[in-house]
């Protein structure tokens, strides 16, 4: 799947405001059911979905959109933070939306959508890609990573502090970092790094407490890296087990962002989904 130019996906630029004022950008394009996309840490801002094309070619059969969660892109940021805000801006988002929506997150992203579905009946189908949720004896930050990455932000060091991000908490390879770093949005990228630290305590103090979606009914995918570390795999497992109505599809021989580098198959299963519930 050839990478998007301009020209490949026609988008509009809307705005919602968030419960705390915020005022939080998203991306239109394309035609039919709808689909919510909301990006993960270390990225940007919506244009993640555009490294293999993926925008695009789920455009093509979808309306899709795609969020800048604050502090990136054309949404606002404020000098507090929390997890419950991302959860309100997404649902601002959806729920300016005529009709359910299909939503879609990625890692961190997929944390905001989760405790998003609990809290609104506009979402149709729910597809997780990996959370980052601490089971068991899993921990997802150390402390002492955050502490390198705030050291090295209030050094300037912005670049350095994303690169530590992405290698010790990410957990992506050599080839997987080297993909972002030759994409466009890089130096947005790295231009949020200041993100990162606060994201990562609020992942820290995410609990899943399975009980409360006891009652879930929502269609849900989660998708999987066969090669992604352990940490993303218990993650996984143990919300599948959580959700009553949910399945998990795995891209084998792929780490945490298939969207790269297997992008055909994951829009074909991203597609197959919303054609299921809608």
């Amino acid at each position: 799947m050839a990478d998007p130019t301009p020209s490949d996906t026609e988008e509009e630029l809307h705005t919602v405001t968030s419960r705390d004022g915020i005022e939080i950008g998203y991306w239109v394009s394309g035609e039919g059911p709808p689909i919510v996309l909301v990006h993960g840490s270390g990225v940007s801002d919506h244009r993640r979905w555009d490294i293999a094309g993926v925008r695009a070619a789920l455009a093509e059969r979808v309306t899709v959109y795609a969020l800048d969660r604050r502090g990136r892109g054309e949404s606002g940021d404020s000098t507090e933070y929390s997890l419950d805000d991302e959860v309100m801006d997404v649902i601002a988002v959806v729920e300016a939306i005529d009709g359910p929506v299909t939503l879609l997150g990625h890692s961190y992203g997929a944390n905001i959508a989760l405790e998003a579905s609990l809290r609104t009946d506009a979402v149709s189908g729910l597809i997780l890609y990996e959370p980052g949720i601490a089971v068991g004896e899993h921990e997802f930050t150390a402390a002492e990573t955050v502490a390198e990455m705030n050291d090295l932000l209030d050094e300037g060091r912005n670049e350095e502090a994303l690169l530590v991000f992405l290698r010790e908490i990410a957990g992506l390879t050599s080839g997987e970092i080297d993909t972002f770093r030759s994409d466009p949005s890089w130096p947005d990228r790295v231009e949020g790094a200041h993100t990162l630290p606060r994201e990562e305590q609020a992942v820290a103090e995410h609990e899943l407490r399975p009980v409360r979606f006891a009652d879930m009914t929502t269609p849900t995918l989660l998708l999987a890296g066969g090669e992604s570390s352990d940490i993303y795999s218990a993650a996984t497992k143990a919300v599948h087990e959580a959700l009553p109505n949910s399945r998990i599809t795995t891209f084998e021989g792929h780490q945490h962002v298939a969207m790269n580098s297997e992008p055909e198959r994951f829009v074909d299963e991203v597609l197959a989904f919303v054609r299921e519930t809608v």
